[in-house]
Order: structure tokens, then sequence, then C-alpha cells
């Protein structure tokens, strides 16, 4: 079973890195699913032996009226459908925060859109800031980006 709730997630991780697994974790809304998301996913997994995609839960999805489009479980079918995808989970808070803490991770993935460290919302910096505590490393990856909100907007609006 791909989806497991965090807690659960928290114990197959413990038992990976005993094993000596790299853990590579993504984090996001992944709301509409496309080629970026895809590509994404793919070149995290290369970093590392598994790979964790967790989500931001639904009540706390910040991205405007109407969203998210896709619910939390099948964003989370969605995603764990993908073959280089080994978990996925919905996160219980709203930033990742917290689930970097519970799961901590060998390495922590963004797209390059994240490279200049800079985010707007504060959540990028309040991560690093996490990664830092439980000596994580924080990665990005190089692929083709799109914007889920953009292309909602662009083209089912």
């Amino acid at each position: 079973m791909k989806i497991l709730n965090l807690d659960d997630l928290s114990v197959a991780i413990k038992e990976l890195k005993e094993q000596g697994k790299t853990i590579v974790q993504c984090h996001g809304c992944f709301d509409l699913m496309h080629p970026g998301h895809i590509k994404y996913f793919q070149a995290s997994k290369e970093m590392g032996d598994v790979l964790v995609v967790t989500l931001t839960p639904d009540e706390y999805v910040d991205k405007g009226e109407g969203r998210p489009a896709f619910s939390q479980n099948i964003r989370a079918e969605s995603i764990a459908a993908l073959e280089c995808v080994d978990f996925v989970a919905i996160n219980r808070w709203p930033t990742a925060e917290e689930t970097l803490r519970l799961l901590r991770p060998t390495y922590y993935v963004k797209g390059q859109e994240f490279e200049n460290r800079e985010d707007k919302t504060g959540k990028l910096q309040k991560e690093c800031a996490v990664l830092k505590e439980i000596g994580a490393e924080m990665r990005f990856t190089h692929e083709i980006v799109f914007s889920s909100t953009e292309l909602l907007n662009r083209h089912f609006r």
C-alpha cells in the first residue's frame, strides 16, 4: 500500500533508514497533476532510494476560491499511481514543518523555482530552518515548470 497515514509512514521510513536507504521527500498541494509534477517526482526519485510525497490537506490549501479543484484523496491516489513514487501521505498541518520533523527525510526536494530560497509566504524559509534542525538537506530539481493555478485559470475557468 502506497498511501499511508503519517504515523505509519514515519515507522516505515525509520525502518528503511535503518536499512541504509536514502529517503527523499517532496511536499505540496499538487492539485492538478501535470507534466511538471511528474518530471519533478521522477527527478526527485533519482536523488535517493525511496520517494515520499506529502500533500497539503484540503482545509489548508491557500490557492484561492474553488481550490483545491481535486480532493486530498483524489490527489493522493493520482500521485500514488506514479511508478516513481513509493509512499504518499496527507499532511495534518498547514505547512510541512511538523511533517519534516516527524519523517526526517535525508533530502527535501523542491523545484528550481524555489532555488533562490525566497518565498513570499515564508513557508520555505521555515522549512529550511527545520531541515537544519533535523540534519536533512534541501535539494532542487531542474525540470520544466508549470503552475497548476495558472493552468486551471487559463484553461478551465
